[in-house]
């Protein structure tokens, strides 16, 4: 998501504006030029600032001009450095460039009265520049809540024989960013993790056993529902006491912890970590691929070395690649592994680690893998 990339969308500064303010203030006028904009729109800055929101896409409406630009002046203390990016009110509405493609963050350091001119080539939800399709039945829920969270969209991925076997139940896997997960157009990017592509493929292979994948989406409040915070816990509350009812009672699945795994990355890597260990009754199995446990979210570590109640039965995947962000994450990885073997997990039995040294922190590089932790938790028997 945004705070993790800092680099410069296309604009440019138009200096020396004559303009009546403190003197202790310099003001900037953010101008977005969008090329297209759907009838109703309306454009938002979202940034790393209070007064941009703090990264909320829908908090800071942009005023419409007479001229169908669209603009808005703060004023900010010199010296002041600023991230941040254009959206229609969501992360799957954000500017795309001519590309299709996300941007990383712009960046502004704030030294003078400023002008910033922004144009904008499209909007991720309306961009065709993607790789791939979704592959398999998918069914979507819309606006789901919980308590104390935004709305959200769950999509739910049903096994190549689920029409024709009504007597069957399975496994259910749920994932977070569910956004990147089968859907290349709603993706970070424009790709995703072929989670769909790659089970279809395992399971035609007979390598793997037929499961249901519940994707649940992301919010604007992403770090704070995946981390060991309130949200965080109102979102466990959530999938617990709320989605996988519900999931429970629409699908023939196989309810048991044993048989209920939960998979993320990053912060989804380190929110399904706690979700299987704070609630073992419940999720049997977790995947944390390139998981957060570095500071401040190495409280998860510090929850296994402090843990004196009865062994966990739960499987863990752990898994982290070597470049550039998650370079910086192996430390984590390597204390949490140590916590756990401390704790009495094995490799090889209830506990997978896999190092791609080559790997970055990216839904490509996910879905290079994701075979690995789909085989570890739903291995077919006799593969």
């Amino acid at each position: 998501m945004p705070p993790a990339k800092s680099l410069i969308l296309a604009f440019s500064l138009i200096a020396g504006c004559t303009v009546s303010h403190s003197p202790s203030q310099k003001q900037v006028t953010f101008r977005v030029l969008p090329k297209v904009m759907p009838d109703s729109s309306v454009v938002f800055l979202a940034g790393d600032h209070p007064r941009l929101g703090m990264w909320q896409p829908d908090s800071i409406a942009l005023q419409q001009q007479p001229d169908g630009s669209w603009s808005r002046t703060f004023t900010f203390h010199p010296g002041v450095r600023l991230e941040y990016k254009i959206t229609r009110g969501s992360w799957q509405t954000e500017a795309v460039n001519a590309g299709g493609v996300v941007p990383p963050n712009s960046i502004l350091e704030v030294t003078n009265d400023t002008t910033v001119v922004i144009e904008v080539a499209g909007w991720k939800d309306l961009r065709e520049n993607v790789e791939g399709q979704i592959t398999g039945t998918v069914v979507y829920h819309r606006a789901m809540t919980g308590e104390g969270l935004r709305p959200r969209d769950v999509i739910v991925w049903l096994p190549p024989g689920y029409a024709n076997t009504p007597e069957q139940r399975y496994p259910v896997l749920y994932l977070h960013d569910g956004q990147n997960v089968f859907d290349p157009r709603t993706s970070f990017l424009g790709v995703d993790w072929r989670v769909d592509e790659v089970a279809d493929s395992l399971m035609a292979a007979g390598a793997m056993a037929e499961i249901i994948m519940v994707a649940v989406n992301n919010t604007a409040d992403r770090r704070e529902e995946y981390s060991d915070s309130e949200k965080g816990r109102a979102y466990a509350r959530f999938l617990i006491n709320k989605l996988k009812p519900f999931i429970d009672d629409t699908y023939r699945t196989l309810p048991g912890a044993r048989n209920t795994a939960v998979m993320g990355s990053s912060m989804g890597g380190l929110i399904s970590f706690l979700l299987a260990w704070n609630h073992p009754e419940v999720f049997g199995q977790a995947a944390c691929l390139s998981p957060a446990f570095i500071p401040p979210y190495d409280s998860a570590v510090r929850l296994v070395e402090n843990d004196d109640g009865s062994h966990k039965r739960i499987r863990l995947y752990l898994d982290n690649g070597g470049v550039a962000l998650d370079s910086v994450l192996q430390a984590g990885c390597e204390n949490m592994l140590r916590a756990l073997k401390n704790k009495g997990f094995r490799l090889g039995e209830n506990l997978y680690w896999f190092h791609d040294r080559q790997a970055e922190h990216s839904e490509r590089a996910w879905a290079r893998r994701v075979w690995r932790p789909l085989l570890f938790m739903f291995k077919k028997n006799g593969h």
